[in-house]
């Protein structure tokens, strides 16, 4: 796997995190669905991923990719933070002009009422999981295998319980089993679209390397404080989703010190 390209190996990685949201999906086509609060519990955990991958696989490698170009200073610290905010700024004009639906609180964004409900919903998922496939792909092209693999693990870890999320909120809308999985499948195979793209603009231009870090982290960030965090929140079961969340950042810290 060493001698294949960083675009190749960053591509491969984030198709393999996105066919997890298949994997996680598929207790619905047997009918055993967790309850909500394991649901919450898991999607904690899904954001304890994504916040340790933020820091320690992106935003710690953006500061140290950024101070081998600029001398001692405020220069990087400064190219990471607005590299930081610009990523979180992209998602949420995302959030702002896409029409999509998020599962609780309804319609957000323009109207677009000759959208079918199932579009809103694979819009809202797009928002969510384009952000994790830019991060593999980043990982893999500013690091190869020892700089993608923890991240594409973390992300596929979390992906699941995500799918499961999505299939069993369609369940809830009237969608029979098989087309609730498929749904949730084929939104996880956004996130190669987003690993190609981030590996691609990583290994043509090495510049850009702190920048496409801290983007993709500031992407994520945005998607855990806006969507994942208030979802687990909704239903009374914060105790478990910091549970999850306390888990999920632990694993995430231990894969990315082990493999990286």
């Amino acid at each position: 796997m060493d001698t294949l390209p960083p675009i190749l190996l960053g591509l491969i990685g984030s198709l393999a995190a996105g066919t997890l949201t298949a994997v996680g999906a598929v207790p619905v086509l047997f009918g055993h669905i967790p309850s909500r609060a394991t649901r919450d519990l898991s999607l904690g955990f899904a954001a304890g991923v994504m916040l340790a991958a933020s820091f320690f696989s992106l935003i710690i490698p953006a500061l140290d990719a950024a101070e081998t170009l600029f001398d001692n200073g405020a220069a990087p610290a400064a190219i990471v933070c607005v590299a930081i905010l610009l990523g979180m700024g992209a998602v949420a004009l995302m959030n702002e002009k896409l029409p999509h639906e998020h599962f609780r609180s309804g319609r957000e964004g323009p109207e677009a009422e000759s959208l079918r409900r199932v579009w809103l919903f694979i819009f809202a998922i797009t928002i969510h999981n384009f952000p994790e496939g830019l991060a593999v792909g980043v990982g893999f092209g500013s690091g190869g295998m020892e700089g993608g693999l923890p991240i594409a693990i973390g992300i596929g870890l979390q992906n699941a319980p995500e799918g499961l999320a999505v299939a069993v909120s369609l369940l809830g809308e009237g969608y029979p089993r098989l087309r609730a999985w498929a749904i949730a499948a084929l939104t996880g195979m956004v996130e190669p679209i987003g690993g190609l793209l981030g590996a691609g603009i990583i290994t043509l231009s090495e510049p850009l390397l702190p920048w496409g870090l801290a983007f993709a982290a500031g992407a994520m960030l945005y998607v855990i404080s806006h969507e994942i965090i208030p979802e687990t929140h909704r239903s009374g079961h914060q105790n478990k989703a910091t549970l999850g969340l306390s888990i999920g950042l632990v694993l995430m810290l231990f894969l990315d010190v082990w493999l990286g």
